[in-house]
């Protein structure tokens, strides 16, 4: 039986030059190609820049990453895109698609006659490669992960672009249901949308000895509270920063670490002065996996202050390592967190609330090893089995044996 040919396309996607971009779509790849039933390569295009100079920040990194490169054992071709200011969010749909069409004609010139497109992020990579898999007539799925979904659509133009996408696509694809649910509410054909979760690699994400996690990492204090993502408003270490102030009137050994980068750190910092925790508070920058790891055995508690999430792979990974964690109750988050043993939910995004339920949950008692096990039935393999059938389903392709 032969492999499903799948071209994989996302802006959304590790390079050498950003390892950690996008790691979500690699990993899902990844565990799919562990079936040994798929053949793939990566189209991952970066915006069009002309210096290297590292004052450019992000955009000398889009000019620094290679054309083509291989990453795990994955073919990865980065063409270039025209991401202009101003229009870039409407325009960007074309542009994108234009870029990587020559990268498309190459793959197929070199023997890579792919069966279907799997595109990552709705807006406008789904949208981008809904064009491609018009002007090369071949089958799209599209996953949905967050933001493509429940932001994007707010502004007209896109939301139109994302429904002729959706319209397209033999196939969608959410993180979680509550993803879908948008489509469906606008009329989309029910057949075609499909929840594909995220999984979690428990190998990589496992328990470390606390303590000894603790006195390597040279932290002290309890609790010890955990903050992971980019340091944007959405991702909401504000409203952490306001908890920890609020904890600590009952335990004053409350601690509270924030991990990522961006452009809400100087005013975190300040809000952690201004609340009087500056010295209970610490900022690390981002950190790979590697290390992601150590901070999660070490802590009590993940905290996910988020007013938008698709499926966090934080709460996941904090869980695979028998941390516990609090969470705003939105989007997908309650399909993550469902049960006690792995966390407690907040309806109200506001320090206060989420103090309440950090002290509710260490009151209860954190059990770690139950919340390991909990997460332990988030493995890949459902994930990969759907993909593939979806796959064979779109492509007429017979079951592998």
């Amino acid at each position: 039986m032969r492999k499903l040919k799948v071209l994989t396309f996302s802006t959304l996607f590790p390079s050498s030059v950003r390892p950690s971009h996008g790691i979500f779509v690699e990993t899902r790849l990844r565990e799919l190609m562990k079936s040994g039933q798929v053949e793939s390569r990566v189209i991952a295009p970066v915006p069009w820049f002309l210096s290297t100079n590292s004052r450019w920040g992000d955009y000398a990194k889009f000019a620094a990453t290679p054309a083509r490169e291989q990453r795990n054992g994955l073919d990865v071709l980065h063409p270039r895109y025209l991401l202009l200011p101003k229009v870039g969010m409407t325009s960007a749909p074309l542009t994108l698609a234009l870029g990587a069409r020559a990268a498309v004609r190459m793959l197929m010139a070199e023997g890579f006659d792919f069966d279907l497109i799997d595109a990552h992020y709705y807006y406008p990579d789904g949208v981008a490669a809904a064009l491609l898999s018009q002007w090369f007539n071949k089958p799209l799925t599209i996953t949905a992960r967050g933001t493509d979904l429940n932001l994007i659509p707010q502004y007209a133009l896109p939301k139109r672009m994302i429904e002729w996408a959706s319209a397209r696509a033999a196939g969608s694809i959410g993180v979680c249901a509550a993803l879908m649910d948008v489509l469906r509410g606008w009329g989309h054909d029910p057949a075609k949308l499909h929840t594909l979760r995220n999984g979690v690699d428990l190998e990589r994400f496992r328990p470390l000895p606390q303590a000894e996690m603790r006195a390597e990492l040279g932290v002290s204090g309890e609790p010890l509270l955990l903050s992971v993502g980019h340091l944007i408003e959405r991702k909401g270490h504000h409203v952490a920063i306001e908890a920890l102030a609020e904890l600590i009137k009952q335990r004053p050994g409350a601690r509270l670490v924030v991990i990522g980068e961006g452009e809400e750190r100087a005013a975190l910092t300040a809000l952690a002065s201004r609340l009087g925790v500056a010295d209970q508070v610490r900022l690390t920058g981002s950190l790979p996996n590697t290390e992601l790891l150590k901070w999660y055995s070490a802590a009590d508690v993940l905290l996910l202050c988020s007013s938008r999430e698709g499926w966090a792979n934080v709460l996941l990974e904090s869980m695979a390592c028998g941390t516990p964690v609090v969470a705003t109750d939105i989007w997908g988050t309650p399909e993550v967190v469902g049960r006690p043993e792995a966390g407690r939910l907040v309806a109200t995004r506001d320090g206060a609330a989420f103090a309440t339920a950090i002290a509710e949950l260490l009151s209860a008692g954190v059990d770690r090893a139950a919340t390991r096990r909990y997460a332990e039935g988030f493995s890949w393999q459902a994930t990969t089995d759907g993909q593939l059938a979806l796959f064979r389903s779109i492509t007429g392709a017979a079951p592998h044996a």
